[in-house]
């Protein structure tokens, strides 16, 4: 008689729970997801208006090289593969500052010699800058296993793969975007430091994003977030695993310091042998469990909202003619737009005219964002239902004019399809503060990190971007995994799946 397969219940059936249940499923338990939404994917999403596809979450996939830990992760779980077709893109993102536009080319060459020749004045910043990001192309994200179960060995290897990172660390580890934008004498240059990234965020994490792109390791899958979501739920099901959509948890049943099973919202109790949570951390203790269990690093990461600010924002999508010029993403300024107690005078467009898939033809899908953070989720959520409306519709409608004033060829070729603010993160995903990362690694403060396990209760395991700054889709992935791994050592099983 063959013995029962144990059961494993991951509560959110995002990126990271949808993971979980992949290896859990490999590693021969029984796995099953709960979903809130009607569809997985979590923040790895998408959506249609008249027509037209929003993609909301892939600017860059981490993870496309074929020689990447992590590429071998993303496939396992069916989001990519040796035939998957890449959006053909050149550029990280252009910034303007009046009539001067510099770019950060996907070809670091290129970038060095068009950036010298216009802004002279700052050579020997920029092929420093250059050369710093040429080192920073070894960092990639370790994904065999977690870090605290690595052995000498390990640390030796990843120590090789990384070796021209302790340069970057040394050089821009200890000061802001904002202190490496100063650098420059040129005032595009110095906005073009601050523009992708929080101005207090770390500089090295700058030059690490840029380098992704700039190694072939951050290309775009085609056609997009929710349908690469899509492809790894199929994985899912299609090893045995069963997903509940539409089917809210009310709580996580804990009797005698053990995880026993999951409550749903309708009242169905769901045992299991070990739960998984991947769903906000906030959301997790206190919702699910009692907050008392939020391990002292992570609670210190809430209560100190400015050291460890979170991302989110304030967006547009319009459908465009696709023969407007802007590739890619552009950062320009602006007339001030007022959100809550704050000014904002610069704001990006992003032309996803790359993907046909995204458009009818001859037509494309154009998306601004105003970059938000604590403060401004805050403003957002004071408001009555009547004041949020108003004010979204008249930001909405104030960004599209200072769109078509940086870009007159738009003039009656734009057409509005849909906004959404920090708080459609919280409402969608239960997202602490509407962030779409995890906490911003600011300077002096140490990076955001916890095992995934939970003190004093045992059986239950943690996955999901928050667990390790900056978050998203990298960190949600492996984390996956590294969860299922747990569970495999502590049953002194091998950790190799």
């Amino acid at each position: 008689m063959s013995q029962k397969k144990e059961k494993v219940v991951i509560v959110g059936g995002g990126i990271a729970g949808l993971s979980a249940g992949i290896y859990a499923l490999n590693a021969g338990f029984d796995a099953e997801i709960f979903e809130k939404n009607a569809v997985p994917g979590g923040e790895c999403m998408g959506w249609s208006r008249k027509g037209y596809h929003i993609d909301n979450c892939i600017h860059w996939l981490t993870g496309t090289d074929q020689k990447t830990g992590l590429w071998k992760v993303w496939k396992t779980v069916g989001a990519i593969d040796e035939n998957t077709e890449y959006a053909d893109t050149s550029k990280f993102y252009s910034s303007r500052v009046g009539d001067k536009e510099v770019t950060l080319w996907n070809d670091l060459d290129r970038t060095e010699r068009e950036l010298v020749e216009s802004c002279p004045e700052d050579e020997a910043e920029i092929r420093k800058f250059i050369e710093y990001v040429r080192y920073a192309e070894c960092c990639t994200i370790p994904s065999i296993k977690p870090m605290d179960m690595m052995g000498i060995k390990d640390y030796v290897e990843m120590g090789k793969g990384m070796a021209e990172m302790p340069k970057v660390m040394k050089e821009y580890g200890k000061i802001s975007c904002r202190d490496l934008g100063m650098r420059f004498k040129n005032p595009a240059l110095r906005k073009m430091m601050t523009d992708y990234l929080p101005a207090d965020y770390t500089a090295y994490s700058f030059l690490v994003s840029y380098a992704t792109m700039t190694s072939g390791n951050g290309k775009i899958p085609m056609k997009g977030s929710l349908a690469m979501s899509v492809r790894i739920a199929n994985r899912f099901k299609e090893l045995g695993g069963v997903l509940h959509t539409s089917a809210s948890v009310k709580s996580i049943v804990i009797s005698g310091g053990k995880a026993e099973g999951i409550l749903l919202e309708d009242g169905k109790k769901v045992d299991a042998d070990y739960v998984i949570s991947a769903v906000d951390t906030d959301f997790l203790f206190g919702k699910l469990i009692d907050r008392k269990y939020m391990p002292s690093a992570l609670a210190k990461a809430y209560d100190r909202r400015k050291a460890y600010p979170i991302t989110t924002g304030f967006q547009v999508a319009y459908a465009i003619d696709a023969d407007f010029s802007g590739e890619d993403t552009i950062f320009f300024d602006c007339e001030p737009l007022h959100v809550g107690s704050r000014f904002f005078d610069r704001i990006s467009v992003k032309n996803y005219a790359y993907d046909k898939s995204f458009a009818p033809e001859g037509k494309a899908v154009l998306q601004a964002n105003l970059l938000q953070s604590d403060e401004d989720y805050l403003f957002w959520e004071s408001l009555s239902r009547e004041e949020y409306d108003t004010k979204k519709a008249s930001l909405a409608a104030e960004i599209t004019a200072r769109i078509i004033k940086e870009f007159p060829e738009l003039e009656g070729k734009i057409e509005l399809l849909d906004a959404w603010t920090p708080l459609t993160y919280n409402r969608y995903c239960n997202a602490y503060h509407g962030s779409y990362m995890g906490f911003v690694t600011t300077v002096g403060n140490k990076q955001m990190r916890f095992k995934g396990v939970v003190k004093g209760v045992s059986g239950l395991y943690v996955a999901g971007q928050w667990v390790m700054s900056p978050g998203g889709l990298p960190i949600a992935v492996i984390s996956g995994k590294f969860a299922i791994q747990r569970i495999l050592k502590k049953k002194g099983r091998s950790i190799d799946i």
